[in-house]
């Protein structure tokens, strides 16, 4: 087995070299050979400062995940930084890449660091559902503002190469050499006085933290997950402790959370995103060329797909019905860059070049080039027939045509063209240039190319894709309006949307069913009630309350009232609403009842798992753990609960476990 550290020594600096593929993550192996390395360097008198660098394409990017949840392997990685923090030499880290977690832990165990200028730093332990295991909650705020060690830890987001050297992260940058400003930077220290270990020295800035109000904000934002306050309550213990307590202390707060249920829940849905669409890997036809992409329709959802393909590099061809709205369409556009400008997404820059790459027009002909075009037009389905009939007709023959559409039958909107083997759905969630969700609707007759471009595309925005079968709403909106169906029943059945909305909203989902339609617009469910109508089995219950709201102009947010009133300039309940569904439950002749908050939750996730498992049966979606992406990352189920179908099969684990004890 080839070494996955190596050392080599140039004018007394020892340069040790990580070389563990793809990600140089601190596997045991690499664990084990780096403390070699550091246990050799330790004795040999010739060496006077030691280089630590990652080959490849970054720095270490984490522990082995796959260690995560199971008995620790020796060495553990505390040793391995204790044994660089206790060395006679001075350690440098010199960084490219990414350092996260473990990785950042390692360079905070070294005297200093240095990094490229583009690299990254960051503890996502969180987002695990655990804290930094190996003084992460420690070091850093004694090398930085305990404010900034906070937003760091607690948030689990990366910070920039600036922003690291304005706060005290690492001690330069680098724009050329990595290596040989590293060795350069070593020999001075290797002439200097060895500086006091971090564990010696006192946090930074501790009393300017207003530790009750973070808390306040932090448990809000986590919204039932473990791991933000157990951070925040790890960073507050350096307050309380010595330096080396406060390490053992981490260390056991660590090992309990990387036993907990939320931390497994999100180790699921971590590899689930990995794992999504897999299908698609083993399609070896060729896509066809991204550089070029048009788009047909300029509205919120068009203008939302031009945005996600400009940010990616793409040339964007929009064709709308005239030039006012090609115009209004660029205006749209401008206006989603300049958002994403102000939130920090891209920079000014970038954004101006982006938009450089974007032509609106009336006039078909400037689709011709493209080697792929979406089409983002109303949703219906005579109007989407007419667009890919005429695509058909103007195409190239090896162009892909993609239909955004939310619910509509792609084999339906296929048999417009002459060759139904280069239509496909891709499914975008808006906005669709933030929402890092696609579903690529593989239609009865989509081929491997088509298939094959709709992957290349979701790698190239940087998008997490689950292939669906066709069916109405396909995987995530098919189970969504089975949930709100079923919600409105409860309504019927005693319930009211705030109790429903509270109910989500404590289980961990950022808005519950009812605040969500009112944002999105009543009308957009009601457009497709109509349009199914007429399929629409009479047998079968049939709740009219949000049929009757809409009727009477209740749209949601945009007419400032919906399930609630928003007139008032913020959410209230609406006495109106009330009335309305009072009149219908006794117009249906229904008992009703009252509902605890796991009542509801319960019949929630049940009509979930249900049509979960439709979904699989009928060969919808390729695998439980893709109809759970579509939840956690298209539907704000929460993420440390796993999804639904984990919930589902977890507790049924755990049901058969406790029937075994009894047995």
């Amino acid at each position: 087995m080839a070494s996955l550290v190596g050392c080599e020594l140039r004018d007394g600096i020892a340069i040790v070299t990580i070389d563990a593929p793809p990600v140089n993550a601190l596997g045991q192996s690499v664990r084990a050979e780096l403390l070699a390395h550091i246990q050799e360097i330790e004795g040999r008198a010739d060496i006077r400062a030691a280089v630590l660098r990652c080959a490849g394409r970054t720095f270490v990017a984490g522990a082995d995940i796959n260690e995560l949840g199971k008995p620790p392997l020796s060495p553990v990685l505390p040793e391995v930084l204790e044994a660089i923090e206790a060395a006679r030499i001075p350690w440098l880290a010199a960084i490219h890449g990414t350092a996260l977690g473990g990785g950042l832990e390692l360079a905070l165990a070294c005297t200093t660091r240095i990094a490229d200028n583009k690299a990254k730093f960051g503890l996502p332990e969180v987002t695990l559902g655990m804290i930094p295991g190996a003084g992460g909650t420690v070091r850093l705020p004694r090398l930085i503002p305990m404010s900034e060690a906070v937003e760091i830890v607690t948030g689990g987001k990366p910070v920039t190469a600036p922003h690291a050297l304005a706060i005290g992260l690492v001690d330069r940058l680098c724009e050329t050499d990595l290596l040989s400003a590293a060795i350069a930077f070593a020999t001075e220290l290797a002439g200097e006085l060895k500086p006091a270990s971090l564990l010696d020295r006192p946090c930074r800035g501790a009393e300017e933290v207003d530790w009750q109000g973070k808390a306040v904000a932090i448990r809000a934002k986590a919204r039932g997950a473990e791991a933000p306050m157990e951070a925040l309550d790890a960073l507050k213990e350096n307050l309380e402790l010595p330096a080396r307590e406060a390490l053992k202390k981490e260390r056991q707060r660590f090992l309990r959370m990387a036993a907990s249920e939320q931390a497994a829940a999100l180790r699921y849905a971590f590899f689930s995103e990995r794992n999504a669409g897999r299908s698609l890997t083993s399609i070896d036809s060729v896509p066809a060329d991204l550089w070029r992409i048009g788009v047909v329709g300029g509205g919120t959802m068009g203008a939302g797909i031009a945005t996600a393909l400009l940010l990616s590099g793409s040339e964007v061809r929009l064709l709308e019905r005239d030039t006012a709205a090609a115009e209004a369409a660029t205006a749209r556009v401008k206006d989603m860059l300049d958002a994403s400008v102000a939130r920090g997404a891209v920079s000014r820059d970038a954004a101006g070049n982006a938009i450089d790459r974007f032509f609106a027009s009336p006039d078909e002909a400037e689709l011709i080039s493209c080697g792929l075009v979406i089409e983002a037009v109303f949703e219906d389905m005579d109007v989407k027939r007419g667009v890919f009939a005429r695509l058909d007709a103007i195409m190239p023959k090896d162009a892909v045509l993609a239909t955004n559409t939310s619910y509509l039958d792609v084999n339906v909107l296929a048999e417009t063209t002459i060759n139904p083997a280069r239509v496909l759905g891709l499914h975008f969630f808006a906005p669709a240039h933030v929402m890092k969700l696609l579903e690529i609707v593989r239609g009865r007759d989509t081929g491997g190319r088509a298939l094959s471009t709709g992957a290349a595309l979701a790698k190239r925005l940087k998008k997490t894709s689950v292939v669906s079968g066709v069916c109405h709403g396909f995987i995530g909106n098919r189970i969504m309006a089975a949930y709100r169906r079923d919600c409105e029943f409860m309504l019927l059945a005693g319930a009211l949307p705030a109790q429903i909305d509270a109910a989500m909203r404590d289980f961990g989902f950022a808005m519950g069913i009812f605040e969500v339609q009112d944002l999105s617009g009543l009308d957009i469910a009601w457009a497709q009630r109509k349009n199914t109508a007429s399929a629409r089995d009479a047998s079968l219950p049939y709740s009219r309350i949000a049929d009757m709201l809409c009727e009477g102009g209740r749209l949601g947010r945009k007419t400032n009232k919906g399930w609630y009133d928003y007139s008032s300039g913020k959410k209230t309940d609406d006495p109106e609403v009330t009335r309305i569904i009072e009149e219908e439950r006794t117009s249906a002749g229904v008992t009703v009842h009252t509902f605890t908050d796991e009542q509801i939750m319960n019949r929630i996730l049940g009509v979930m798992q249900r049509e979960g498992q439709a979904l699989l049966s009928e060969g919808i979606a390729e695998s439980a753990s893709d109809i759970d992406v579509v939840m956690l990352t298209g539907y704000g189920f929460p993420r440390h609960r796993g999804g639904p179908m984990y919930l589902a099969s977890h507790s049924t684990d755990r049901a058969e476990g406790h029937q075994a004890a009894r047995d």
